[in-house]
């Protein structure tokens, strides 16, 4: 049989076509071979975990067939309340794969204590930086008398001095007393008696 013949015969045709129900059944075979190793399709979505207690979590991740890592815990804010989940990984809404891990920190159970720093003679622009970088927070300002104009003469923490070194809660409010730049009606007089009054004491050698 010549070749031309063969194409056009009906065993050719029916040899494609069975070729054709291979092909497809086995690509059917594939896919859900693929579909069940990489659990394609079947998914959830990460739910908002802000606020829940580790247990809360637990009960609720259980319900979705997700497990959790507690990662860390972070420094206090008082916004959420004591051991609740501040940060999770993935964020809410999230869809992801049943199994998967979702990784929470926590909220401390009180704000940690930091040091006061050095800030007496430096200007209030320098100051305000330097206590936000510890966690606190620049209260009332009070101004006084000084030639030193927004320059820090005192810090005080609810009413009572501080020193450098002294130990006091995160997020705290530090009031600060700084200089108005000008010097007190006292301290002008003084300067002019001095030089207008001079001393008319004679020296011993003299007498």
């Amino acid at each position: 049989m010549s070749l031309r013949k063969y194409l056009t015969s009906r065993v050719f045709f029916v040899q494609v076509l069975i070729a054709a129900a291979i092909i497809a059944v086995l690509g059917y075979l594939f896919m859900h071979w693929l579909t069940f190793t990489t659990d394609h399709g079947n998914e959830v979505t990460v739910p908002n975990l802000a606020k829940l207690t580790e247990e809360q979590v637990e009960s609720k991740l259980d319900e979705l067939d997700l497990d959790y890592v507690l990662l860390d815990s972070v420094d206090y804010r008082s916004e959420f309340p004591k051991y609740s989940v501040v940060e999770q990984d993935p964020l809410p809404g999230t869809k992801v794969k049943v199994g998967r891990k979702i990784y929470i920190k926590i909220n401390s159970s009180g704000f940690s204590s930091v040091r006061i720093p050095d800030l007496i003679e430096k200007t209030y622009r320098e100051a305000v930086p330097t206590l936000k970088a510890l966690g606190l927070e620049a209260g009332t300002i009070t101004y006084i008398p000084n030639l030193g104009k927004d320059m820090v003469l005192e810090m005080r923490y609810k009413g009572r001095n501080l020193k450098v070194g002294d130990r006091v809660l995160k997020a705290s409010r530090i009031d600060l007393v700084l200089g108005d730049g000008k010097a007190t009606y006292e301290d002008e007089g003084q300067a002019v008696d001095s030089v207008a009054a001079p001393t008319t004491e004679t020296p011993k050698d003299e007498q």
